[in-house]
């Protein structure tokens, strides 16, 4: 198995709990419990939320925000070191 294979193999993997990420996070920008919040493209709100700090008293949407910050940035090296082995 090549380097590629085997970062490629680990964002397959590390991409498994974006939907759990994304789907709390949205639920807490939009102030929603529907399930349909996760298939809508909705996304000018949620980059404010993730940016931002819409809500700054609510402690869980504080809590949300900066997992999936942290995810998003280890998600966004592994794609980099990805596309940089050749």
């Amino acid at each position: 198995m090549t380097d590629k294979q085997i970062i490629f193999l680990i964002l397959i993997i590390w991409s498994i709990p974006s939907t759990y990420f994304r789907s709390k996070f949205r639920k807490i920008v939009y102030q929603t419990d529907d399930w349909k919040i996760n298939i809508k493209p909705l996304f000018k709100k949620e980059i404010i939320g993730l940016f931002s700090n819409m809500y700054p008293d609510n402690k869980d949407y504080l809590k949300t925000r900066n997992y999936y910050r942290i995810y998003l940035v280890v998600y966004l090296i592994l794609f980099i070191i990805y596309n940089l082995i050749k």
